[in-house]
């Protein structure tokens, strides 16, 4: 009997890492439902590629910061492929615009907080049953360079709370649903720049980043295989872990020790 294929769905999946995800976790041969809020596009055209490898894929429109959008998400999940095996939670919104914490809106904070903490809970809590059905499952969230040490980060106070929350529902949520079969990890990307967050290791192992200490710059694919790696099967021992892919770059510390 052909052994059912593994149901992944990522957040925030049109374009950029989550996008290299998506991709990288169809070629080890899950259906895909990819997620996007505006990029619908990115999403389609992203959807016929994943089909090409051969694996289904779907596009579900939804903002992580909805309830009711993620709640919408999980049941297209459902309705599609019957289930959601694996949850990778990269989509979060962020305030590019460098700002002190008493320069936000009060619906900032909100949005803020709900698109990168609160929304992240309910999805989690949304998929759980799901995972607990079939006894395994693999639970992804994204961070920030050094997040488990709880350092702050001028300008970016409310994202860097929001994350820093998130590090420890990441360990709690670990400890709690291990004895299902389900892992729960944090992935912590490096400054990752525009296009490089679609390139492989090979179109960027040649560049020079005179910021990083690897030498060379990022790419989605630095973070997508690991997120993979921690996705397979008999990676059940690793969970409740908050991982730092950032080639040894510690961003937080190199702005504060720039003043």
């Amino acid at each position: 009997m052909e052994q059912r294929r593994k149901v992944a769905l990522i957040t925030g999946s049109a374009k950029g890492l989550g996008k290299m995800t998506a991709i990288r976790l169809a070629e080890q041969g899950c259906d895909i439902i990819v997620n996007y809020v505006r990029s619908e596009r990115e999403a389609a055209e992203l959807c016929q590629h994943i089909q090409r490898i051969g694996v289904r894929c779907i596009a579900v429109q939804g903002d992580a910061a909805s309830y009711d959008d993620m709640k919408r998400l999980v049941e297209k999940a459902v309705e599609a492929f019957g289930t959601v095996d694996i949850l990778i939670n990269n989509a979060g919104p962020f305030v590019r615009e460098r700002r002190l914490f008493s320069e936000y809106r009060p619906d900032e904070i909100q949005y803020l907080m709900q698109g990168n903490l609160v929304g992240v809970m309910y999805l989690d809590q949304l998929v759980i049953p799901l995972m607990r059905k079939s006894g395994w499952g693999r639970i992804i969230h994204f961070g920030f360079g050094h997040a488990a040490e709880s350092r702050g980060w001028p300008h970016r106070a409310v994202y860097a709370a929001a994350k820093v929350g998130l590090v420890s529902f990441t360990k709690t949520l670990a400890v709690e649903e291990a004895a299902n079969g389900i892992t729960v990890n944090m992935i912590c990307p490096g400054d990752i720049k525009g296009a490089n967050k679609e390139k492989t290791i090979a179109e960027a192992e040649h560049l020079t980043d005179e910021e990083s200490p690897r030498g060379r710059p990022g790419t989605g694919e630095d973070i997508a295989r690991v997120i993979a790696f921690l996705c397979e099967e008999r990676s059940d021992f690793i969970t409740g872990n908050i991982m730092d892919v950032s080639g040894g770059l510690d961003p937080i510390r190199a702005i504060i020790g720039s003043k």
